[in-house]
């Protein structure tokens, strides 16, 4: 073929192979990226691979599921005589979806679920003959869950709950729930609508504690709140919320806002509020996160309050970004940060539980290769992330009751600020996986912030350190790794509720904590390394861990003194809070 640059001929020489195998692996990691963005397919295949060559266990799986449907028929004749079936597989007692009296009174119903559940388990039986690599056991037991949470006869319209409802409604149910399904199906990608949002307004019902912006920069709003009580103890509090949400999970609604709470409770509050990435911020990384973010805001507030001792509160990845500036600053000399809260946050990265399936190098490459495209990752592939590793309350709860039942959905505080997703930086992003998630670097020692290696035990205040019992995306186990990487007297709480509830607590008569000793002894009691010792020590108080937080808190706060003013010279009022970068 003859071109402007000569005689070439198709199909063969080093640049045409080169330009083959470039867009062969351009179009290879697209499809992946797209189609298969978890790595579902490739784990899957290597424990079918492996289940194959453990015949005995196939074997004895097969045997054992054989056993389980033979018996059914006989369990569904005493459901019919109203006798004690003794199903052949039990039910999770925890298992909402199957509440309906028809799924253990009615003969068929029992049938279908018995059938349903004994499946599940003879494919956890072969996930485990294929079993022999961590991550892609894991992954391939995810994507079993997916599939099994999408095919319960549950999601049916045979669901008995949704037949009496259809019923109830004259059919009208099943009308509503169609069209709710094509909205959803327009206007979010097929996943439906979880929460009512419309019943929530920032700066109202929402992010409402009254205050002012008081400092910005193209990365962070800071807030300074109002005071609401005569006098105020003179060291302040800076909220450093994750940038993977929006700010006001610290914030969220009154009577049920952290910030509220420390306000009410004779304390200077200020806040840092992140502003949603664009494409235009793919090249920002960690520490332009540092010196812009936090750094900044330290300053900011020093400079209001003429304080030199600072309060940090942190939660989740705002608490390893802390964590990093407390330690430079530390090693430094800079003593400012006096005291230190971490709420729901790993600086030990070794064990992470269901994230270590969403953060291995295969992932990661997939997760690069969208973000180099458009410069970000969006707010919604990280939130359908986090949906997949909960897929039956966080998809399928919802497919039922929105598309089957045609109910609208709850108005729930946290749902809804959950919904309100940001984007992540491309590059910071990738550095931020690859370095924690990937290399654990800031808990190995080695991890470099703004030209300093970082050493966690650099951070010599006072730290109070909160897990939460049911956190799916920190552990408790592995927040508790951080009382043995800070240098100096370490409180570790243990909480009810999750990842965002956990944090998200006031008072109720629902709410517990576990900690040993009290919060305002003199000297905090010497943890042991390992967390089961810990829990053996450890008492456990009927209330809110706020209460005890406070406590704490109060004794490391200094004298009260009058509140400070808005604002200042340096630093006037900027607009009322909740500010514009919650907006975007």
């Amino acid at each position: 073929m003859r071109t402007f640059l000569g005689d070439v001929t198709i199909g063969s020489g080093p640049f045409t192979q080169f330009w083959s195998c470039s867009v062969l692996n351009h179009l290879q990691k697209k499809l992946t990226s797209s189609l298969d963005p978890i790595g579902w397919g490739p784990a899957v295949a290597s424990v079918a691979g492996r289940a194959v060559k453990n015949p005995r266990a196939v074997a004895g799986a097969t045997t054992e599921y054989a056993t389980r449907l033979a018996n059914i028929p006989a369990a569904a004749t005493r459901v019919w005589n109203a006798v004690d079936p003794q199903p052949p597989v039990q039910l999770d007692s925890k298992d909402r979806r199957f509440s309906d009296a028809a799924w253990k009174e009615n003969p068929a119903y029992f049938s279908l679920l018995q059938s349903y559940l004994a499946t599940r388990e003879y494919v956890e039986d072969l996930a485990d003959a294929g079993s022999g690599d961590p991550v892609q056991d894991g992954k391939a037991r995810q994507f079993a869950n997916l599939m099994f949470d999408a095919l319960a006869p549950s999601n049916f319209l045979i669901n008995p709950g949704v037949l009496v409802r259809a019923l109830d409604t004259g059919g009208a149910s099943l009308f509503r729930g169609a069209k709710y399904a094509i909205e959803d199906v327009v206007h979010r990608k097929g996943l439906p609508l979880k929460v009512d949002r419309e019943a929530f307004t920032l700066g109202e019902n929402m992010a409402a504690t009254p205050g002012k912006v008081v400092f910005r920069n193209d990365l962070i709003e800071v807030i300074q709140y109002a005071p609401q009580t005569g006098e105020v103890h003179e060291i302040p509090i800076l909220a450093a919320p994750p940038w993977i949400n929006k700010y006001y999970i610290l914030d969220l609604a009154p009577q049920r806002s952290l910030i509220e709470w420390a306000v009410q409770h004779n304390r200077t509050v200020f806040a840092i509020s992140y502003r949603n990435p664009d494409e235009s911020m793919h090249e920002i990384t960690m520490d332009d996160y540092y010196r812009q973010g936090v750094a900044a805001a330290l300053d900011a507030v020093e400079e209001i309050t003429g304080s030199s001792r600072i309060e940090v509160l942190s939660i989740c990845l705002g608490g390893a970004m802390a964590a990093m500036a407390a330690a430079r600053m530390g090693r430094l000399g800079d003593k400012r940060i006096s005291a230190f809260t971490m709420l729901n946050t790993l600086l030990d990265y070794s064990e992470v539980g269901e994230l270590a399936l969403l953060t291995d190098p295969a992932t990661l490459d997939r997760v690069e290769f969208r973000m180099s495209k458009q410069g970000f990752l969006s707010g919604n592939e990280m939130a359908g992330s986090f949906d997949m590793i909960r897929a039956r309350d966080l998809i399928f709860n919802y497919w039922v009751s929105r598309w089957m039942k045609g109910e609208k959905p709850a108005a729930f505080d946290i749902l809804a600020w959950n919904e309100d997703s940001t984007r992540m930086p491309a590059k910071m992003h990738s550095h931020y996986l690859r370095s924690l998630y990937g290399r654990n670097e800031l808990a190995r020692g080695v991890y470099e912030l703004d030209g300093e290696v970082l050493d966690l035990s650099d951070i010599t205040c006072d730290t109070y350190v909160v897990g939460a019992i049911n956190d799916h995306i920190v552990p408790w186990t592995s927040s508790y790794k951080a009382t043995g990487l800070l240098g100096g007297s370490v409180r570790y709480v243990l909480t009810s509720g999750g990842h965002v509830a956990g944090a998200v607590n006031p008072p109720n008569p629902k709410a517990w904590f576990e900690a040993v000793g009290a919060p305002d002894g003199e000297k905090m009691p010497t943890l042991p390394e390992d967390p089961k010792a810990w829990s053996e020590k450890a008492t456990r108080t009927a209330g809110s861990w706020w209460e005890d937080w406070t406590a704490w808190s109060t004794k490391r706060a200094g004298e009260l003194v009058a509140p400070p003013a808005m604002g200042s010279a340096q630093h006037p009022p900027l607009c009322d809070a909740p500010g514009t970068y919650v907006f975007e």
